[in-house]
């Protein structure tokens, strides 16, 4: 068992975005080894057709396989949303996470009011997913979805707590806060980093669901009733592999990690 608890976490996400689950895992795990993959050549995904999307997700899971990982946390919403079935198909008996399954389980222990909001891409918001996790979990949930689509360029400027997010913000949130939902789910890796200004947004009584510390919680648990937590007898070990390094890469990877990269490789295919 300890030999199993010694191979990584295997991260994947089409971008950067995933890097919110990595510190996450980072933070709540510090012993375990992660190898995060992003697919910085072919992003975004939210623009592609679904099958080029399970196929790309095929890509990936395969690549992190050979690499002997000993769980695989799907940490894009748009692959969670389409793709996971290809994931877990290929996976095996490998335990396979996904930040859509954590995030609405989250907002459904936890919803005094059975009112939940959902922002996310307009790939994620369009494929309901998020609303169909909810509904099978409890089918009294009432979900109120809301595509965000500037928030991600908004993010990657760096435009954390800028006036422009925030009138942006006020606008998208209008229609879901009306509904007087009392959870929030942020269901894109790239919204954690605005996280205070989205708070502040709805006000004190709203509470706000990160999809990335959901999941990185749920690698615990299945972690530990699996028996392969890592015992730690050696430093933990972080790798970064992607498709291409664009040039800002590095400086929007460091604020999405909230440290140094380190060595990041890159792959062709």
């Amino acid at each position: 068992m300890s030999d199993t608890g010694k191979l990584p976490i295997g991260v994947f996400d089409s971008g950067v975005g995933g890097l919110t689950v990595v510190r996450a895992l980072m933070e709540r795990l510090p012993l375990e080894n992660i190898i995060y993959f992003g697919d910085t050549a072919r992003v975004p995904y939210g623009v592609k057709s679904v099958a080029t999307i399970e196929h790309f997700t095929g890509q990936i899971t395969d690549h992190l396989l050979n690499q002997g990982v000993k769980m695989l946390i799907i940490a894009c919403n748009t692959m969670a949303a389409v793709a996971s079935h290809v994931v877990k198909q290929k996976a095996g008996g490998i335990p396979v996470l996904d930040v859509i399954d954590a995030g609405a389980r989250a907002a459904v222990a936890e919803s005094p009011s059975r009112a939940i909001g959902v922002i996310g891409t307009p790939t994620t918001i369009n494929s309901n997913a998020y609303a169909r996790r909810m509904h099978a979990l409890d089918p009294n949930v009432r979900v109120y979805s809301q595509a965000c689509p500037l928030f991600v360029p908004l993010v990657e400027e760096g435009w954390l707590d800028h006036q422009v997010t925030r009138l942006t913000a006020q606008e998208y949130l209008k229609p879901v806060l009306v509904e007087n939902v009392d959870s929030l789910v942020l269901g894109c890796t790239h919204y954690p980093l605005i996280k205070p200004l989205l708070q502040d947004v709805v006000g004190p009584d709203v509470r706000l669901v990160d999809s990335a510390i959901t999941v990185a919680e749920q690698a615990a648990r299945t972690l530990n009733e699996l028996g392969i937590a890592n015992p730690g007898d050696s430093l933990s070990t972080y790798a970064y592999t992607v498709t291409d390094i664009p040039l800002r890469f590095q400086t929007i990877g460091e604020r999405f990690l909230g440290r140094s990269l380190g060595t990041v490789e890159k792959v062709d295919w």
